[in-house]
């Protein structure tokens, strides 16, 4: 600025020296004549590539997922997300009153699954039902149907499913423990709540109208949604089913989880068992 008043008054005819401008304006003489040393960043190709093919490949990872993945420094790999332009901006959440929760948390495996129902798109199947039954310490998906129906039996074949999966076997479990899920009306059905007690469970119901009780089921379905669902045009209930049940298996053995110290639920099952 100081220099384009002086050209100005130079084209007017009248002489002034930077210092009496500088008093003028009560600006320091020094800031006329400094200029920025500090080099433009520089982002090393040999590690931005392999985090450009990776999200390219699945969008929706964070830079810590990336950086577990690829067995880079974390803080490395934020500062090329930022640096690229590659890091997805975070929607903004606004202060939602809600009632005392009670957290969908487990100190160990085994104590306390839970279970819930979304809708997934199925082409020429129309809408599908899809159950799940995780575990709330492990972050394990252990069970899932995808089914036309949205009927009790959906929920029931997921849950058959879990024990299978963690005990090998199907019918009472080792030692009871909870299941908790919302008041649905397949949830409180007789049919699913006799299959509950017939394999030792106890069923835990989230206050009404709390989703957030049951918390990890419900990120859960969002993760699956965000990095499998949305991104295939399913054409039928068995094209579902395949790309889903694929995604579910990277998810429980190879997908590393931020809340369980960047371990896969598999493997935190392992080293707590």
């Amino acid at each position: 600025m100081i220099l384009s008043v002086q050209q100005g008054l130079k084209e007017d005819g009248v002489d002034v020296s930077i210092s009496q401008i500088c008093r003028w304006f009560d600006v320091p003489r020094r800031t006329v004549y400094y200029w920025p040393t500090k080099a433009a960043t520089c982002i090393r190709e040999d590690l931005a590539a392999p985090i450009k093919a990776l999200i390219e490949k699945e969008p929706s990872f964070g830079y810590r997922t990336v950086a577990n993945l690829l067995s880079m420094n974390k803080n490395t790999v934020q500062r090329i997300f930022q640096l690229k332009g590659w890091q997805v901006r975070r929607r903004s959440i606004g202060h939602r009153p809600r009632v005392d929760a009670l957290p969908s948390v487990a100190q160990r495996p085994d104590e306390r699954w839970a279970t819930d129902l979304c809708r997934v798109w199925g082409g020429r199947d129309n809408w599908l039902t899809l159950a799940l039954v995780m575990d709330c310490h492990t972050r394990e998906l252990l069970g899932w149907h995808l089914s036309r129906s949205g009927k009790a039996s959906t929920a029931e074949a997921a849950l058959e499913h879990a024990p299978i999966s963690r005990f090998g076997t199907l019918g009472k479990v080792p030692a009871p423990f909870r299941l908790r899920s919302d008041n649905g009306l397949v949830f409180t059905s007789r049919r699913f709540t006799r299959l509950v007690k017939s394999y030792g469970l106890r069923q835990e119901f989230i206050t009404p109208h709390c989703p957030q009780q049951n918390g990890m089921v419900e990120r859960l379905i969002r993760t699956l949604k965000e990095q499998c669902v949305h991104r295939h045009r399913f054409e039928t209930q068995k094209h579902a089913s395949r790309v889903i049940g694929d995604w579910i298996g990277f998810y429980n053995t190879q997908r590393p989880h931020q809340a369980l110290g960047m371990k896969t639920p598999a493997m935190t099952f392992t080293l707590a068992a």
